[in-house]
Parts: structure tokens; C-alpha cells; sequence
């Protein structure tokens, strides 16, 4: 796992024998929700540039969109995570199995 071993090390391992993705997760999850509340201004200072009305719609959507676009986020994420776990319980099983076979 990464976190037995230093971040720089998993980093430039060229054997890409240790995962790093899920060590960042996280960190991309920030920077999701950092760039989906920049969105969500710009619809907000889009709709008030526009006249009053519109900025009173992009009051109400702004959240709306701000919302969606974490929960999609979100779920993306989470699939990358359950597919790197899915790997590495399939790596274990694998392991088990052959010290099964070969005792």
C-alpha cells in the first residue's frame, strides 16, 4: 500500500507496484468541490451582469449546479476507489489461492 511506503517513493516507482490514487482521493475531491464553487460564482456573477431577474435565477440554480456537480463528482470518485479496492482484494485472493495450491 502507499501508505507503508513514502509518497514521493509510490510516486516515481516505475514498477507501478503500489497504487497511489487512493492515497489522493481526497485531495481531488478538493479540488472538485474548490472548482464546482468557482462554477457556481460564475453563474451567480453571470446572472447579475445580466439584469436582475436572470441574477435572481442564478441565485436559485447556482447551488442547484453546485450540488449536481459534487454528488457527480462524488460517485466518480468513489467508483474509481471501489475499483482499485476490487483489485487489490482480487490480488489477495489470488495470493491465497496459490498458497493453497503450493503449501
Amino acid at each position: 500500500m502507499a501508505r507503508s511506503r513514502g509518497f514521493f517513493t509510490v510516486l516515481f516507482d516505475f514498477s507501478f507496484s503500489e497504487f497511489i490514487t487512493p492515497s489522493i482521493v481526497g485531495i481531488l475531491y478538493g479540488i472538485g468541490m474548490f472548482f464546482a464553487g468557482l462554477g457556481a460564482l460564475g453563474i451567480i456573477l453571470g446572472g447579475i451582469h445580466q439584469g436582475f431577474f436572470p441574477g435572481i435565477v442564478s441565485l436559485l440554480l447556482a447551488p442547484l449546479a453546485f450540488l449536481l456537480y459534487i454528488i457527480f463528482i462524488r460517485v466518480g470518485l468513489e467508483g474509481l476507489l471501489v475499483a482499485f479496492r476490487t483489485a487489490a482484494n482480487t490480488g489477495r485472493t489470488a495470493d491465497n489461492t496459490e498458497s493453497l495450491r503450493n503449501p
